[in-house]
């Protein structure tokens, strides 16, 4: 892994800083126009806010963690970065409330993007798992990203050319099902088919796309390496050699930066052949076998 325990002894990716983060070229990645991204105070969602702020953007970040938004500001204003980023405390679970987050950002300029990264994890066996789990679980990773796309898309459409993209934070779990995970393995799989629904609509100018990642070093990876190790009866190292990284041929986490800049990529003019489909970067999980 590239990066090991932090002060407190647990995993951590490294800070985030500006070499790390891909820069592009492109017409509409400036301050007028914003990206809305869910998960936004930490991990995954808080690199890509900071990734679309560093590449000009006005970014409108989303989450319960009002704290971690916060920090996330933070960091973007640290970095000089030529666009900007607005925290706007959100439960994803509150219709009204995903309502009135998309009405501000309305306010903050444009909305041309939107990045549906909000995440949450689970572990137990089918039979054993709570419904009010399954429930929580599907209401922040599949029916969240629903209505934030039904909200976004009437904006798209109203630019001068209709011209922007839904990005959606996928998994090799959206592509097939280990153990103990039965609710987050649904909620991948059913945004995949959300992924391919709005392209199917977006007539060519709106896309669609997702990403799937292996195993990111994010904080729901580091709290589920225990609940893993306690489900299965093994060790945590066990867990990260021998079930995240056992089948993948790149031993090594992924961080979450590196996921952020394939959202600047597939947010960019460089991918709009990139419509309904699946940026698929997992070390080779799901692709090689022994």
């Amino acid at each position: 892994m590239s990066s090991g325990p932090d002060a407190d002894g647990e995993l951590s990716p490294p800070p985030i800083t500006e070499d790390r983060v891909l820069t592009l070229d492109d017409e509409r990645f400036h301050p007028d126009n914003v990206a809305v991204v869910t998960g936004a105070a930490s991990g995954i969602g808080r690199a890509t806010a900071v990734a679309l702020a560093v590449n000009g953007l006005t970014v409108v970040g989303l989450d319960v963690d009002e704290a971690g938004l916060d920090d996330t500001v933070e960091t973007v204003e640290s970095l000089d970065a030529d666009g900007r980023a607005v925290a706007a405390p959100t439960d994803l679970t509150d219709d009204a409330a995903c309502e009135a987050a998309i009405e501000a950002a309305a306010e903050a300029g444009q909305i041309r993007y939107l990045a549906n990264i909000a995440g949450m994890q689970h572990i137990a066996s089918v039979p054993e798992f709570p419904m009010d789990a399954y429930d929580d679980v599907l209401g922040v990773m599949l029916r969240a990203p629903f209505l934030l796309s039904k909200l976004v898309i009437p904006h798209v459409r109203a630019t001068d050319d209709g011209v922007g993209a839904i990005g959606n934070m996928s998994s090799v779990h959206g592509r097939y099902a280990t153990r103990d995970k039965p609710a987050y393995i649904t909620a991948k799989h059913g945004l995949n088919g959300l992924t391919r629904a709005v392209a199917a609509e977006g007539g060519g100018t709106l896309r669609s796309f997702s990403i799937s990642a292996g195993y990111v070093l994010t904080p729901l990876m580091a709290d589920q390496i225990a609940d893993t190790a306690a489900e299965r009866g093994i060790t945590e190292e066990a867990v990260v050699e021998d079930v995240m990284l056992g089948q993948a041929r790149t031993k090594e986490l992924m961080m979450p930066v590196e996921v952020a800049n394939l959202f600047v990529f597939g947010f960019s003019s460089h991918a709009r052949h990139l419509n309904g489909g699946d940026l698929l970067f997992d070390g080779g999980y799901t692709k090689t076998y022994e």
